[in-house]
């Protein structure tokens, strides 16, 4: 008999069961829809209404002031605010994806409204052409919306997120024509189409046109199937003809049009062949048309709501109170003022158990659970006939059960696959529990205080996730906490926007209890950011809060910006030099520059080592000035010096520092600065002394460079000083420097001697030789006549060497190798000289006269 009271309750269109449980007994109390505009969100979602402006109604004991009301599915007041927006009559309003609310007023203003009826800001609008012409009707979906002004015109904005609307082509006939009217829109979403952009069904006369943002094309359906061929009439001329009122399928591939003499007509986007065509009683247009999942279309007129199918005569369903329809993707729900229903096809899985007569797997096996509660034997005789099909009549049970609203009849069809499934050794054991979990969740929800009555196959589609996050924008976190605890998901989202909204209802708590009573929570999550409470704490204005929270965030780089942003930043560099992140003390660093006096800014990074070595590389390179004050601010004045130095070595770089540049004077101004900085230290006598003569140095070469009007002597060393001068002829301004810079008479002669040997005067050099006696010897004389290639010259020194040692290597670099070897067997060395020079001369007779005589005497 259960059986049988539950099948009753079905419809049968032509070969396919329909069911209409009640879900809910609305809550509300004098809420008349026929008096209201009303938008519902899919999914189960809230339900917004609004006095509709547009009609002459009658106030009882309310208000005359129009209030936006947004109720849950079971109608329960979540929230309502007064509705006072300029821009004229609200032409349509509609809920996004997000369940965020579009309302749409007559210049095109755009105002948003979140579940708690607050206000989205800023006002967004669908442009000048809109305000200038009025918005007469709009068409909205999922995401998007599509909008018709009075002059025949589209605007369309294809995603709510991004807010950007834009024109569409115009219709042919619309703008010029201000009496011809469209009589009818309908919107194919972007998803559906070949061009990945929104696509407008327009009806204006006996066409229907596609708009998209390029063309408007007419399209025609006038090519009968085959299978209807039989059934329609021989005449396809017209047969369309006006339409009054159209919407596409779910899945975009079929278009439903009532025509101007009242027959329903449903045709394919893409093959234009037609799937019904039935006549109607009336041609008055339908109040409302909408999808029944993909199985049929229902028509609600006053009273009466017509579903019709592809063949078959339609099923009516009557009311005695106005409905709004919702389609869903597997069904459709109807509201009304005192209940809401879902009408959707009878799951085959249902229906095979629940039929009348049915004797399928499912159905026995349903039965023979009630069998076994009775104690019959019948039970087992059940169990014998479907055993070859256990598996199936198991897998049937428990997907009906996940499609019952009806929890004592899920827990019945859950029992029986339970059952079954005892006697089954092929079935995966963990799909009842999946299902048990499963419907669990979704019946949380579908309570009536909670109001979200979504079925097995929106869930699934919907995703777990999605459900949490809208109930926790509904501000039901205790029930998301425990759904994401029970499905083993993360719990952090949850919790971080409990505390975000707790901060924002709690403007009166002192901060310490806050704290308290969110670090109680907020604790059962490890790793939760306590820096994005600590954020929003502060975007409410609790910047102490702020501070305290974010002393619990273990994350530097999450922490330590936060710090900054809200004027921690003595804390902030704490941390970040703790860290050890250079990146974030950097961070620090520049935003303090920018916000403290200089001073100020030298006291804070001076105690941080890190943050202290950082600043002084980076200004090193890019700030030397300030790097100068914060040197003296701290004592450190041969640190400036060094700059200074460093400063005029950098000058000299220019390349305006040439060629007796009045550069070169303010860099020896740098350098005796630095000079005297040095000699205020005592540690630093050396350095002072060597800036000293280094100003000195670049002095006298900046002379010798205007004198001689060659850029030949800045930065160049003494000795390059010297042997320049004498290069030059300048034998005073070369004794000059060997004066001043007190070189010795050793260096002199080696300096003087190269130096006239590279100008290859080798009279001056003999003359030099002669002088005096040279204290260095005569192996400058020696050397620098080799280097120049010059043995001739050279033999007139090497004579006079003293060593011997050394005059023997000096015939051998000019290839004497007899005077060498003579040279090196009366060296003192214990004949190494001479064995180095047979090896080197290995090929001379000479090393082969000298071997014997040599030999005897070691």
């Amino acid at each position: 008999m259960a059986n049988v009271s539950v099948a009753a309750e079905w419809q049968l269109l032509y070969n396919r069961y329909y069911r209409k449980p009640e879900i809910y007994q609305m809550r509300w109390k004098h809420v008349d829809l026929s008096r209201n505009k009303v938008a519902c969100a899919s999914f189960g979602g809230p339900i917004a209404v609004i006095r509709d402006d547009s009609k002459i109604v009658q106030l009882y004991a309310e208000s005359a002031l129009r209030k936006l009301r947004i109720f849950n599915s079971a109608g329960i007041l979540l929230s309502e605010t007064v509705w006072k927006h300029p821009g004229g009559r609200l032409i349509g309003m509609s809920w996004s994806d997000d369940q965020t609310l579009i309302c749409i007023v007559q210049d095109g203003t755009i105002y948003r409204y979140n579940i708690h009826a607050e206000l989205i800001e800023p006002n967004m609008t669908m442009g000048k052409e809109c305000f200038e012409q009025n918005v007469v009707e709009c068409v909205f979906w999922g995401n998007g919306v599509v909008c018709l002004t009075e002059g025949g015109q589209l605007f369309c904005i294809s995603d709510f997120k991004t807010m950007k609307p834009y024109k569409l082509a115009d219709v042919p006939g619309l703008t010029e024509d201000d009496l011809l009217q469209p009589t009818c829109l309908a919107v194919r979403e972007p998803q559906y189409t070949m061009s990945g952009n929104v696509e407008v069904l327009v009806a204006v006369g006996d066409d229907i046109f596609v708009v998209d943002e390029d063309e408007a094309q007419t399209i025609r359906f006038d090519e009968p199937s085959v299978e209807d061929s039989e059934m329609q009439n021989d005449d396809y001329g017209n047969l369309i003809g006006p339409v009054q009122k159209m919407i596409v399928s779910p899945n975009g591939k079929f278009l439903t049009l009532f025509t101007h003499d009242g027959r329903i007509v449903v045709v394919g986007m893409e093959t234009k062949h037609i799937a019904i065509d039935y006549s109607c009683e009336s041609a008055l247009p339908p109040q409302q048309m909408a999808w029944c999942g993909m199985d049929s279309v229902l028509l609600y007129w006053d009273e009466d709501l017509m579903m019709v199918g592809p063949l078959g005569e339609p099923v009516h369903y009557f009311y005695d109170e106005p409905v709004i329809l919702i389609p869903e993707c597997d069904g459709v729900r109807i509201l009304s003022n005192t209940s809401l229903e879902f009408l959707q096809r009878v799951p085959d899985s249902t229906e095979s158990i629940f039929k009348i007569g049915s004797t399928s797997p499912a159905a026995l096996l349903y039965d023979a659970l009630d069998h076994f509660d009775r104690r019959s034997a019948k039970a087992d005789e059940n169990l014998r006939l479907i055993r070859s099909s256990l598996s199936e009549a198991v897998e049937s049970c428990i997907d009906a059960a996940g499609h019952e609203f009806d929890v004592t009849r899920q827990r019945a069809l859950l029992r029986a696959a339970s059952y079954g499934q005892a006697f089954s050794c092929n079935f995966q054991r963990d799909r009842v529990q999946e299902t048990c979990r499963t419907l669990r969740v979704l019946n949380a929800v579908r309570d009536p205080n909670i109001g979200i009555p979504l079925s097995i196959q929106q869930y699934k589609l919907l995703t777990a996730m999605v459900l949490i996050s809208r109930l926790i924008n509904a501000h039901s976190h205790l029930l998301a906490l425990r759904i994401s605890e029970y499905l083993g998901m993360n719990k952090e989202v949850v919790i971080m926007h409990w505390a975000c909204a707790k901060i924002t209802a709690s403007q009166s708590t002192p901060d310490a209890h806050l704290l308290e009573i969110l670090l109680d929570k907020l604790q059962l999550c490890k790793g939760i950011s306590y820096a994005a409470v600590a954020t929003h704490a502060d975007n409410c204005g609790r910047r102490k809060l702020a501070a305290m929270l974010v002393e619990h965030e273990p994350r530097s780089t999450k922490q330590v910006p936060l710090l900054l942003s809200i004027g921690e930043e003595d804390t902030a560099l704490v941390k970040a030099t703790e860290s050890g992140d250079t990146d974030l003390v950097y961070l620090v660093i520049f935003h303090i520059w920018q916000k403290r006096p200089p001073l100020e800014f030298f006291a804070m990074i001076q105690g941080r080592v890190l943050a202290r070595d950082l600043f002084v590389a980076y200004a090193r390179c890019h700030k030397h000035e300030f790097l100068k004050d914060f040197f003296l601010s701290t004592g450190q004045i041969h640190e400036v010096a060094f700059l200074l130095w460093k400063e005029s070595w950098d000058m000299g770089k220019n390349p305006m520092a040439s060629k007796g540049s009045p550069l070169h004077g303010p860099r020896i101004k740098l350098i005796e600065k630095a000079s005297n900085l040095f000699s205020q230290t005592k540690e630093h006598t050396f350095e002072s002394k060597a800036a000293e003569e280094h100003a000195k140095l670049l002095r006298i070469q900046h002379e010798l460079e205007a004198s001689t009007k060659q850029a030949i002597f800045v930065d160049s060393s003494i000795n390059d000083t010297i042997r320049t001068c004498i290069v030059l002829r300048n034998n005073r301004a070369a004794a000059k420097v060997k004066s001043e810079f007190k070189v010795s008479d050793k260096r002199w002669y080696f300096l003087k001697a190269f130096a006239l040997a590279t100008i290859k005067d080798w009279e001056a050099l003999e003359k030099f030789s002669k002088e005096k006696r040279p204290p260095t010897g005569f192996r400058p004389f020696v050397e620098a006549c080799i280097d120049a290639d010059e043995k001739a010259e050279a033999l007139k020194y090497i004579p006079k060497l003293s060593d011997l040692g050394e005059r023997g290597e000096a015939y051998a670099r000019i290839g004497m190798a007899k005077e060498a070897a003579d040279a090196a067997a009366q060296a003192n060395d214990g004949g190494e000289l001479l064995e180095r020079f047979r090896k080197t001369f290995s090929q001379n007779a000479i090393f082969d006269t000298l071997k014997m005589p040599f030999q005897g005497v070691s």
